[in-house]
């Protein structure tokens, strides 16, 4: 189904060692996400981050943004179209609240991190070295590259399975990333704890592509540190990270 014309690079691209790496990659990952794609290219473009490519000196298109783009939209019609009919009673405002906590950054991060799809993308040297494997905005966009990648080249009903196989499962889990700002508020005012803060502890990147590291104090404790694109995304992590801990009566930092 990939569009003639469309800008994808060759895999014949790279070299005999690098060609040997990426189709090892390409082949592991077909194997994990149960998927093995007729145009290998494909895959190959959806794992390209955008510091790779720069770092080749290549075509900006020849990274995975453009597959992101058409993953993103691809994710929101399947999810939309899922939560409509599991959920018949649901009013518009609550569905598209639950809509946001599944496809919301740090989910689909944590849905990629499932299927460790950090080690197997192709990332500038900097990035790589800088953590770029683990970072949310780096694999959640990678995740809506793949699944753009999949619709391409195996249509919409082979997209379908591997969104409802991959992220749209457990879904009561998925949503405290969304509403864990206000789960872990309310936790801590029933337990009559010390009032809560939020602490920008970095900014990196340029202004198109910050990432903020953020932790969550609980009086002058640490309860858990996140990192997204946005202050909000990190907070949103921290939030749920610490969470966990007060679940788990774990000490604070």
């Amino acid at each position: 189904m990939s569009p003639s014309g469309d800008t994808l690079f060759s895999i014949s691209e790279f070299s005999g060692k690098e060609q040997d790496n990426l189709e090892e990659k390409c082949k592991n990952l077909e194997q994990v996400i149960g998927y093995a794609f007729h145009d290998k290219t494909l895959l190959s473009h959806a794992l390209t981050h955008s510091s790779y490519a720069n770092e080749r000196h290549w075509d900006k298109t020849k990274c995975n943004e453009r597959l992101e783009f058409l993953g993103d939209a691809v994710l929101e019609v399947i999810s939309s179209d899922f939560l409509f009919h599991k959920y018949p009673d649901m009013p518009e405002g609550e569905m598209t609240k639950l809509r946001a906590s599944l496809v919301c950054e740090p989910s689909l991060a944590y849905c990629a991190e499932a299927i460790s799809l950090g080690s197997y993308l192709l990332l500038g040297r900097g990035e790589d070295m800088t953590g770029g494997r683990e970072r949310p905005s780096v694999v959640s966009d990678a995740m809506e590259a793949v699944i753009g990648a999949i619709y391409l080249d195996g249509g919409l009903a082979n997209a379908k399975e591997f969104i409802y196989h991959f992220i749209l499962n457990d879904i009561e889990h998925k949503q405290l990333f969304y509403d864990s700002k206000t789960i872990l508020q309310e936790m801590v005012q029933a337990g009559g704890q010390d009032m809560l803060s939020y602490e920008l502890l970095k900014e990196e990147g340029p202004d198109h592509n910050k990432t903020f590291e953020v932790r969550v104090m609980l009086g002058e404790k640490e309860l858990g540190r996140g990192a997204g694109r946005t202050k909000k995304a990190a907070e949103q992590l921290a939030a749920y990270r610490g969470i966990h801990v007060l679940q788990k009566g774990e000490a604070c930092i």
